[in-house]
């Protein structure tokens, strides 16, 4: 079966940036002062810099563990909700 990153739920989006941007700050990853608002600065560094936007660390200058260190965590907390609201996975 090939895997696919299609956003099942658009509207969740907002939510998932902001739990990768908070994951990412509780293991040391980015810096506190240097959370975005509502903007996403994945790919600032392909567009060019985003004016009056903190600086906030480049996710391609980070190592694969890191990020994928995220991105367990973002797995593992949504799989707890889910269970918590009583789905069976």
């Amino acid at each position: 079966m090939a895997r696919s990153n299609k956003i099942v739920i658009p509207e969740a989006r907002a939510s998932l940036n902001q739990m990768k941007y908070e994951i990412a700050q509780e293991f040391g990853l980015m810096p506190a002062e240097a959370a975005p608002g509502s903007a996403d600065t994945e790919f600032a560094g392909e567009l060019g810099a985003i004016s009056g936007a903190p600086k906030v660390p480049q996710w391609s200058s980070m190592t694969t563990r890191q990020t994928g260190s995220i991105g367990g965590e973002m797995t593992r907390r949504l799989v707890q909700q889910a269970e918590q609201l009583g789905f069976r996975l």
